[in-house]
């Protein structure tokens, strides 16, 4: 089944932004929007990830050094 379309109310600036968009990139405004909503929802998986990593206690990162410590064994691949 095909997605319904549906109509959402946006200033006249925004469209117009959004159609030269579309017209620069060859895309449709949905796949702009989309692009757009993709992008932005990277972003704040990149940066939930960046926060989880800041707010690790000592022993976490400890154990990862120690990992990290073996990364360069002298083993050949």
């Amino acid at each position: 089944m095909p997605d319904t379309v549906t109509t959402i109310k946006v200033p006249r600036s925004l469209r117009e932004r959004i159609a030269a968009q579309a017209g620069r990139q060859r895309m449709t405004a949905a796949e702009v929007i989309a692009e757009l909503l993709d992008e932005a929802e990277r972003r704040a998986r990149f940066e939930a990830v960046r926060e989880a990593y800041a707010s690790t206690d000592a022993s976490y990162r400890e154990e990862t050094e120690a990992w990290d410590s073996l990364a360069d064994d002298g083993l050949q691949p």
